[in-house]
């Protein structure tokens, strides 16, 4: 029996406590209905069909319950699934909530602190006081969402993991180029996915929420830098704040992508590519370490479902 789902391979036998992560009721070719669920552990996730399901179960096995999951590993379409024998609640009070999220590398206090010392590098004033007032305005989602629903950094503490990662990469940039200015691509770079504190519901069960749906993080941020503004008394039309606007609102890149404008700023291309680049990483890193040294990853949605080999003899 395996401890982790981690640890599983194709084959495996599992009977462990897991998360419900998220459940989608659906039905099948046949017309009955079946439960789509997403298994969680602290080390990963798996998913799994809970087949012929009664509205009873649609309405016990929901999303944020902690339950005792026992059946077969398999693959399907190339990626890991459960086929469920049985399943069922967990005794109250057996385990805490905290067991089975998994967390950022750093701890909540390591992202806090290192935080800190990034801010001190905006040495322009209305970039830095803008960026403090909208840290402290979301202080307690910035340091405990994810940053993003599925893909890449989906656990707590993913956004400002995902945020210090890059500000470390833009950093190393800036100490190459002297040309590129290092307080508005770090200011840039923390309040880039700020934003996901309001598009998204939280860490566990994560959803869009209605903003998230009908706007989005980068206008979400565009409308709360202007509403800074007003409260520390500064011009949001003034350029040094649309400098800092277009940085959020062009991070995308491309307009089919969700950006309200392409980048325009040496400092918002390269907060495009940077972001880029380090969700590109995470998410092939995560995908091949599900896969066995000489085999293929399963596809990842996020980069035009290709599949990455894991080499076999690599020193």
């Amino acid at each position: 029996m395996s401890k982790r789902l981690a640890d599983l391979q194709a084959g495996d036998h599992l009977e462990m406590p897991v998360l419900i992560e998220q459940m989608d009721v659906r039905k099948a070719k046949n017309g009955k209905q079946f439960l789509a669920l997403t298994f969680a552990d602290a080390s990963g996730k798996i998913a799994g069909k809970y087949w012929q399901a009664s509205d009873l179960d649609a309405k016990t096995f929901v999303a944020g319950q902690i339950v005792l999951l026992n059946g077969q590993c398999e693959t399907y379409n190339n990626a890991l699934q459960v086929k469920i024998d049985h399943l069922k609640l967990a005794p109250p009070n057996t385990y805490t909530l905290d067991q089975f999220v998994q967390h950022a590398p750093l701890t909540k206090q390591q992202l806090q602190d290192q935080m800190n010392e990034l801010v001190l590098e905006i040495t322009q004033p209305h970039w830095n006081r803008i960026v403090r007032y909208l840290i402290n305005q979301h202080h307690e989602g910035f340091f405990e969402f994810p940053a993003a629903k599925k893909n890449h950094h989906d656990y707590t503490g993913g956004l400002a993991f995902h945020t210090l990662s890059i500000a470390k990469l833009a950093n190393a940039v800036c100490d190459q180029y002297s040309q590129v200015n290092r307080a508005l691509l770090i200011a840039g770079t923390i309040l880039h996915d700020l934003g996901k504190t309001t598009e998204l519901s939280g860490p566990v069960n994560t959803q869009y929420t209605v903003e998230g749906n009908l706007l989005g993080h980068l206008v979400i941020m565009d409308g709360e830098i202007v509403a800074a503004c007003q409260q520390l008394k500064l011009d949001s039309n003034a350029e040094d704040v649309v400098l800092l606007r277009h940085m959020i609102i062009a991070h995308h890149g491309l307009l089919e992508y969700g950006s309200a404008k392409r980048p325009q700023l040496l400092e918002a291309e390269i907060l495009h590519d940077l972001d880029e680049l380090d969700a590109t990483i995470t998410m092939i890193t995560k995908a091949q370490a599900k896969a066995q040294p000489g085999q293929f990853s399963e596809r990842v949605f996020g980069l035009d479902n290709r599949r990455f080999y894991v080499p076999a003899n690599l020193d």
